[in-house]
């Protein structure tokens, strides 16, 4: 038997189990659009404390990937390190590989710290936590978009003239790993505010993963390292839109799809479990 209730937010239906679980989706929803405001000012107060009383500024974001991909380039030529065979120079593929990668590593990252940051302000007022989440990763986007100008610049120093249709493409294929990082984010921001540890494992993990994820190198066939990474998300998230960049197609769609797949479940469970627990962890802020 189900029972139907009018708020001023619109209608919930109650039907044991399941009304509950529909009322609770709808509220999920309703709070994240009404929230959309919201998360654009925190956005805004987060990038500005980012860059405020920097000398360099928004430049950090060009010249820490230039820094990344000149170390390894320099191992590479030096016979240090074995990058692998590309069919693109290895500073671009090095290059376009750490600018996707920054979406999942830099938004992870902020993303964990988010309610620890905000932790008087949450105590003192009653607003939805979920756009302090998203507003955090937001800066994952931002240094996105700053480094693709390095990378057009680069397209441009070696003649390289991308795919249209990879390069339209190769744009929503970046939603999967933005999804999963926010899914990721929800969770592992919940859990800083009960180990504030959790902030300083997760940068440290993010350098061995960008290691252990073909970022900076193409994995020999038949070795471990190249095993391993079948079943790493990462490595189809980050290198399917780098081969649509550039070389207009997708390589691995198959297992690209299928982590997608994975990715959105992620976001969904990630946002549900924030949804329950986050009263309770906001007071422990």
């Amino acid at each position: 038997m189900s029972k139907t209730t009018y708020t001023p937010q619109g209608r919930i239906i109650e039907d044991e189990n399941q009304g509950k679980v529909l009322s609770d989706f709808y509220v999920m929803f309703h709070e994240l659009i009404s929230s959309r405001e919201l998360i654009w000012r925190w956005f805004l107060r987060d990038f500005k404390a980012r860059y405020r009383q920097t000398v360099l500024g928004v430049l950090w974001a060009i010249l820490m990937p230039i820094i990344t991909v000149g170390i390894f380039v320099g191992m590479n030529r030096s016979g240090v390190f074995q990058a692998g065979e590309m069919k693109v120079p290895y500073p671009l593929f090095a290059l376009v590989g750490v600018t996707i990668w920054g979406v999942f590593s830099t938004a992870l990252s902020s993303a964990c710290s988010s309610l620890i940051n905000a932790g008087p302000m949450i105590v003192k007022i009653n607003f939805p936590k979920i756009s302090l989440v998203i507003a955090s990763t937001g800066q994952g986007i931002v240094d996105l978009l700053i480094k693709a100008v390095l990378v057009c610049g680069l397209m441009l120093w070696y003649g390289i003239i991308p795919d249209p249709v990879g390069v339209f493409l190769a744009i929503p294929a970046i939603i999967p790993l933005y999804l999963l990082t926010l899914g990721m984010g929800f969770v592992f921001s919940l859990a800083s505010g009960v180990l504030r540890d959790i902030p300083n494992i997760i940068n440290v993990l993010l350098m061995i993963f960008m290691l252990f994820t073909p970022v900076l190198y193409v994995p020999p066939e038949g070795t471990l390292l190249y095993r391993m990474n079948i079943y790493n998300p990462l490595n189809y998230l980050v290198n399917g839109p780098r081969e649509l960049l550039l070389s207009g197609e997708l390589i691995c769609f198959g297992g690209f799809m299928s982590f997608a797949v994975i990715a959105i479940l992620v976001f969904f469970i990630g946002w549900r479990l924030f949804y329950v627990a986050q009263t309770k962890v906001a007071e422990r802020l």
